[in-house]
């Protein structure tokens, strides 16, 4: 398992990675998180909720309702074009981030 205090930064990359695929919902976004990280990261329903809050107050994503399901109205997620900018300025980050902590990291021969 990952820690959640190690990739708490990089919680807006991974849930924009996902919604650059196709707008999405909650429950499918953390199912596909689990999937991607091979159950490595299972992020916690409160986590991810204050990222989408967080994320849509900053203009990267929007929100909007979708089908009903057991009588309840998704609330869908999609990139806006600040959010795609975001994501990449991110990924730009993270890896001079990696090049940087990969300097104080002993390889094992």
């Amino acid at each position: 398992m990952i820690s959640s205090d190690a990739i708490r930064g990089y919680n807006d990359t991974i849930i924009l990675y996902l919604l650059l695929e196709e707008p999405s919902y909650g429950y499918e976004i953390s199912r596909r998180i689990r999937e991607i990280s091979q159950g490595l990261y299972p992020i916690k329903e409160t986590t991810l909720y204050s990222t989408f809050t967080r994320l849509e107050k900053g203009g990267y994503i929007s929100s909007f309702y979708g089908e009903e399901s057991a009588g309840r109205r998704r609330t869908y997620y999609r990139v806006t074009r600040e959010g795609e900018e975001y994501y990449r300025q991110k990924v730009r980050e993270w890896e001079a981030i990696r090049d940087v902590v990969d300097r104080f990291i002993k390889k094992e021969e």
